[in-house]
């Protein structure tokens, strides 16, 4: 509830500043026709205005923003005055929209509708002298879930607090975020390596917009540029953990149980309060953007299990790693590894909790014909100590490999004017076994009015594997969407 109390404070502070009104512009400017900056930009934007080196934007479908793009701002109407969003304090944007799916299996632990629900998402703005205040709120209806407190940190309820946050440069050189953000770096097209920032893997799978796999962080973010190198440091006072998948919405492998299971054993965790750490030195050389991370914190999903109490535990993890990314023929190629140190396994001979892990991928995309864009990658993960891990690993628990392959393709096709997209994003595992498929058509009826049919479909040999366990969540969904 710390965040809530933000928000009540923002939009106090939004009130306020029309007290510190602006000087009126010409007659014809009071609409910027420009489409605006998605959020998370306002540090590019400044960097630019400093005449420094700045990120390239990311090709279409990695994940390089926080939020999807919106309609476009409020115009003047037909009839040539202001509209009523003009006459607000504050900048206004969002979007209205109802999504509803079916799992295509029987799941005996989960409700055979996946996703029932609507919202209405609000984006606030307001830039007062050199400080710019965000707030992004959604607020939602879920059929799906039995109740409706709020709890800002896991997503529960009827109100998703996203952004509440303030953004200013005190120096010349530098940007400061405080509040609730999202945040993301790192090379990967929907795997995450050094991009440490909280995820929602429960609403990647059930069907929601694939912007909500990135979670908030409350957290402080500063910027510093040079001419020489950047850096993002961001600190975040009590840990965010991912929204994993806790058997409420999705049934998933429990090694205490030797089974799936899902409402009939909800996971609950011990998360702890200390805080994280994550750091990112980076600089552009032509085409070549090159990074360095680091991170002190915890695994932000479950890594261990207390045997005691069985309650799930988040062991302390420390990460360094680094990327590249650079035009490679007609497309655009990366490399990101990382190595995972866990802090309270060194050695590997605790079975209750994950042994470190060396991570890598390597990706490449390239549009192979007009409108057709094709990406792949392939990903590692390599467990280190593995003899103390097979020596200690309890009877009944499943054995992991010591290295997991993954393979993902990205296609995207755009067709009727670019108005109508095709896509599929799939991964397969040669050393698991198991795939997740996710075909979707987004059709753009206007530019206000856009809807999406799609699914998520999993399948693998054994039950326990990533993909593997939550065959019996495999679904369809539709949604539409209309943005003001």
């Amino acid at each position: 509830m710390r965040f809530l109390g933000i928000s009540f404070l923002f939009y106090w502070l939004l009130t306020q500043s029309v007290l510190a009104k602006e000087p009126r512009l010409p007659a014809g400017l009071g609409n910027n026709s420009e489409p605006a900056l998605p959020l998370g930009l306002t540090q590019k934007e400044s960097q630019h205005r400093k005449g420094l080196d700045k990120e390239p934007v990311l090709p279409d479908g990695i994940f390089n923003s926080s939020e999807p793009a919106q309609s476009k701002k409020l115009e003047w109407n037909d009839s040539g005055t202001k509209s009523w969003a003009d006459h607000l304090p504050f900048k206004l944007a969002g979007f209205w929209e109802a999504r509803g799916g079916m799992r295509v299996t029987n799941d005996p632990h989960e409700r055979q509708t996946s996703i029932a629900e609507t919202r209405l998402q609000l984006r606030l703005n307001k830039t007062v002298q050199n400080a710019t205040f965000n707030l992004i709120t959604d607020l939602i209806y879920d059929k799906v879930t039995d109740n409706y407190p709020i709890h800002l940190n896991s997503g529960r309820g009827f109100i998703d607090l996203r952004e509440a946050n303030i953004s200013f440069s005190p120096a010349s050189f530098m940007d400061i975020k405080p509040g609730r953000q999202i945040l993301t770096w790192g090379a990967g097209d929907l795997i995450f390596i050094n991009d440490l920032f909280p995820k929602d893997f429960s609403a990647f799978f059930i069907g929601r917009d694939e912007v909500y796999v990135k979670a908030p962080s409350d957290a402080v973010k500063a910027s510093l540029f040079s001419r020489w190198a950047n850096l993002d440091i961001v600190y975040t006072p009590e840990f965010d953990a991912d929204r994993f998948i806790d058997g409420r919405r999705n049934s998933y492998f429990s090694p205490v149980l030797g089974e799936v299971a899902g409402r009939n054993a909800i996971v609950h965790p011990n998360k702890p309060k200390d805080g994280e750490l994550s750091l990112r030195l980076y600089r552009n050389v032509g085409s070549v953007e090159a990074a360095i991370y680091f991170y002190e914190g915890h695994w932000k999903s479950p890594g261990g299990i207390n045997p005691a109490n069985g309650l799930a535990l988040f062991p302390k993890l420390r990460v360094t790693g680094a990327s590249v990314r650079s035009s490679v023929g007609k497309g655009i190629g990366n490399i990101e590894v990382g190595y995972y140190d866990s802090r309270d396994d060194h050695k590997g001979n605790n079975p209750f909790v994950n042994n470190s892990e060396f991570r890598a991928l390597v990706g490449y995309e390239q549009e192979v014909a007009r409108n057709l864009t094709l990406g792949t990658q392939y990903y590692l993960e390599h467990l280190f100590d593995y003899s103390n891990y097979q020596n200690t690993l309890p009877i009944d628990f499943p054995q992991r490999d010591q290295n997991r392959h993954l393979l993902t393709t990205r296609l995207t096709l755009l067709t009727h004017n670019q108005n109508i997209t095709w896509s599929l994003f799939s991964y397969y595992s040669p050393s698991d076994m198991d795939f997740y498929l996710r075909p979707k058509v987004n059709y753009k009826i206007n530019d206000r009015l856009i809807t999406e049919l799609g699914g998520n479909i999993f399948g693998g040999r054994k039950d326990y594997t990533l993909f593997g366990q939550f065959q019996n969540n495999s679904n369809v969904y539709l949604s539409i969407r209309y943005g003001f």
